[in-house]
């Protein structure tokens, strides 16, 4: 039986108040119209047409190649976006799935279990349905006599007798394909808002003699419709912990998972504590038995296992294997880091590779630099890599002593167990084993403390008088 997806995301989302397109709002990292792709490709469906209208352009930017398009210039209702993949699916058999752009809970297994349930009843059409004790805004589900679906009817179009009515619509539907594309056509635009709704389908489908049946769903989370930032973030909450409780349930110890932000595409081994603040993000990495946080934040980075990683921020970095990083670091993009390296407080690298057991203490920056294993960055040290236009490279080979407030001018090659005198200033490259040193020779001169001290009160005798 072949399956299909259709994905309505042609609103304009006026009530966003946001100049980004509706579906493209990500929550927890992924635009919610990637969650709803997520869910139906999950539940098997070959194709997947999403239905754009407002934003068109930057929805294909997003999402590429990858699913199949069809445009609704005029948002005339459901049922009027749904016709616009007329041309692409009406003629095939099996069936479809149809849902929403901005219903990003919705999970896989739901869609499997409706269209199991679809298959195994012989349904015409499937309607995903919810029960909430508030159901103000949503389409109610009204029910005949043999408990099937009668009809659904829309809040606006609602009778008092239906409005009590607490099983909802969720806007998720399967139906038999070639039945879908042929009762739309029979579909009016005769109510309140003068458009053509795909609810309308169920009722003369069912009027036709046809069998519709509702999936309940479990979580009536799913059901959530994002429509203003208030359900963004609502829809961002229930989606965090859902992530939360997965990585828990992985073996992953949260501290205080419900300030622990975690995105959909992150991965974290087993026996892995992760601190509260922290926010891991994008295609993030964690191995098995790390450390992750307080205040953490890792974008795109990958970590070893075994690592400890407290109060920093890392973006586009790789962290190997024991390693020790913070607090307060700074991994830029293109930062290596080798087995058991050691990066201390308030040092920044940035696009550089640094070998194992090798260790940057404490107030440093490393740039555009390659570091060998052993090497010990003392408290200070920089490499000088930007002259206003171009970026040079430093090289450090293994077992290189830097000496603290060192300043290694790029670009400069430092061989194998070279020693770099605390307070040089290194232009020239320096040989293997060789010490370097570039600092002026210093000179005490007895006592002339005191006659600095002697000029410095008579400035500032001089300037009271003359104030």
């Amino acid at each position: 039986m072949k399956k299909m997806a259709i994905v309505l995301a042609a609103g304009q989302g006026k009530r966003m108040k946001s100049k980004l397109y509706k579906v493209l709002h990500p929550v927890c990292g992924k635009p919610m119209v990637s969650h709803v792709l997520e869910a139906v490709r999950g539940a098997s469906c070959e194709r997947s047409i999403v239905i754009v209208g407002h934003g068109a352009d930057a929805v294909q930017s997003v999402l590429g190649q990858s699913v199949e398009y069809a445009l609704q210039a005029e948002q005339l209702g459901t049922g009027h976006a749904v016709m616009q993949a007329k041309s692409m699916l009406a003629q095939e058999d099996g069936v479809t799935v149809v849902i929403c752009g901005d219903t990003p809970l919705v999970r896989k297994e739901t869609v499997e279990a409706m269209i199991a349930l679809h298959l195994q009843q012989g349904a015409a059409a499937t309607v995903l349905t919810a029960e909430l004790n508030e159901p103000s805004g949503y389409g109610r589900i009204v029910r005949g006599a043999n408990n099937g679906v009668l009809r659904i009817v829309e809040h606006k179009d609602c009778s008092p007798e239906e409005l009590a009515i607490k099983e909802i619509n969720t806007g998720t539907y399967c139906f038999d394909n070639r039945k879908l594309f042929q009762t739309l056509d029979k579909v009016t635009n005769n109510n309140a808002q003068g458009e053509y709704y795909l609810t309308d389908v169920i009722g003369i489908l069912q009027s036709e003699g046809n069998s519709i049946v509702a999936c309940l769903v479990e979580d009536p989370s799913e059901a959530i419709g994002v429509n203003d930032k208030v359900a963004l973030g609502e829809a961002e909450r229930l989606m965090r912990r859902r992530i939360n409780a997965g990585h828990q349930l992985n073996g992953v110890t949260l501290i205080d998972a419900e300030h622990t932000y975690i995105e959909a595409d992150v991965t974290i081994g087993a026996d892995t504590t992760v601190y509260p603040g922290s926010l891991l993000r994008g295609r993030t990495s964690i191995g098995s038995d790390c450390v992750i946080g307080p205040s953490t934040e890792l974008s795109d980075t990958i970590v070893g296992n075994g690592s400890t990683i407290r109060q920093t921020v890392a973006e586009g970095a790789e962290v190997g294997e024991e390693c020790n990083v913070g607090p307060f670091a700074f991994l830029r993009p293109g930062t290596k880091l080798g087995r058991q390296v050691k990066v201390g407080d308030f040092v920044e690298i940035k696009n550089t590779v640094i070998g194992e057991h090798s260790k940057v203490p404490h107030l440093s920056y490393v740039g555009d630099a390659v570091v060998g294993s052993n090497v010990n960055i003392g408290c200070g040290a920089i490499t000088a890599n930007y002259d206003g236009y171009n970026k040079s490279k430093t090289e450090i080979g293994d077992n290189v002593f830097v000496g603290s407030n060192a300043n290694l001018i790029a670009p400069l090659t430092v061989g194998n167990g070279a020693y770099i005198v605390a307070g040089s200033t290194i232009t020239h490259n320096v040989a293997d084993n060789d010490m370097a040193i570039a600092r002026e020779r210093q000179v005490n001169k007895p006592g002339y403390a005191e006659k600095l001290r002697a000029r410095a009160r008579a400035r500032a005798k001089k300037d009271r008088e003359t104030d």
